[in-house]
């Protein structure tokens, strides 16, 4: 593979980079960073990270593996959190820029913030690492991809839930943002699993946005509108658990509920019977191999990084949850 290639680091972006930015945004480019956060020993070199949220179980174990990653490579982290605003993420990575970070780390909070984002730091010459989210469009260039191969876990899953109510019913999808990779991903993985099963039907089909909250709201009124519900897809974790405690709470009884994401409270849920499975990712050994690759690239040496990095999963179940233990996957402070 050629060595990995970018324009010297500029100031600030460029004035189409900046009209990108303004068209996401609808105000100034310059504004000042949100949830920031410093970490690592500061060698004179720095890692930008942008990040969705802080919230979510999987980005801060993911943010985590960073932390420790940087520290023992001596490198500083500037951490940004979006609060899953995807014009102020936008902001945040021209903050990134305008401060000259020498990499920044991406998981975007949606297409939209993904594709501007990944232009801006383009234009500026300044590598990205991917992780999780990538832009659905456009022609933006990253250094790498860290991910899970949402296809394949997708459909696992969900050929495993089909067989749990006899390959024959009726199912709800409770999609991620959509046009977000992660979404159109797991809603491809599972179409893939539907097409060797006839007789499940989907009946419903809504976006939660990775909220739990906002998937119990929409899982009480699929629920009431399709008394015959076999089953539940959420394409989270989260989903999947506001979902199940919906039902529970309706006191339908005998649904099978899965997600993606392997949260430790997916793992406790599992093991009490609230949801019936999960495919656990590996977010703390994703965000350490992006700022592994992070600082390869700003010494010069990333030519050899894969530009596709997919990593592995586990599905769990109630039969091998207690065989699995969750700090594996969101690393040691979920212990």
């Amino acid at each position: 593979m050629q060595s990995i290639k970018f324009r010297p680091k500029r100031m600030i972006a460029t004035a189409a980079a900046l009209s990108a930015a303004l068209l996401f945004t609808g105000c100034s480019p310059t504004v000042a960073p949100t949830g920031a956060s410093g970490s690592g020993s500061d060698n004179g070199k720095t890692i930008g990270i942008a990040v969705a949220d802080q919230k979510s179980l999987f980005y801060v174990a993911a943010v985590d593996g960073m932390k420790q990653a940087a520290d023992e490579a001596g490198y500083k982290l500037v951490t940004l959190s979006a609060n899953n605003n995807s014009g102020q993420q936008v902001n945040q990575v021209q903050d990134l820029i305008t401060q000259q970070v020498d990499v920044i780390i991406f998981i975007a909070q949606d297409a939209t913030s993904a594709a501007a984002g990944v232009k801006l730091a383009n234009d500026a010459g300044i590598p990205i690492v991917a992780v999780d989210q990538k832009p659905e469009s456009g022609n933006g260039k990253l250094a790498t991809y860290i991910a899970t191969d949402s296809v394949a876990a997708a459909e696992k899953l969900c050929t495993w839930m089909f067989d749990q109510f006899g390959g024959a019913g009726d199912i709800a999808i409770l999609q991620g943002p959509l046009g977000s990779t992660a979404e159109l991903q797991r809603s491809e993985g599972c179409a893939k699993a539907l097409a060797n099963y006839p007789d499940v039907k989907v009946v419903a089909q809504e976006s939660a946005g990775w909220d739990e909250t906002k998937a119990f709201t929409a899982a009480q009124n699929i629920l009431t509108a399709n008394p015959n519900l076999k089953a539940i897809f959420g394409e989270s974790d989260a989903m999947a658990l506001g979902a199940a405690k919906a039902a529970q709470q309706e006191g339908r009884t005998g649904l099978v509920f899965v997600g993606i994401d392997g949260f430790p409270t997916m793992f406790t849920a599992v093991a009490d019977g609230l949801t019936q499975a999960t495919m656990a990712q590996q977010p703390y050994l994703m965000g350490q191999l992006s700022v592994q690759d992070a600082v390869k690239i700003a010494e010069g040496n990333g030519g050899d990084i894969p530009k596709l990095q997919y990593q592995d999963t586990v599905l769990v179940t109630g039969e091998n949850v207690a065989d699995n233990d969750p700090a594996k996957f969101y690393g040691p402070n979920f212990k």
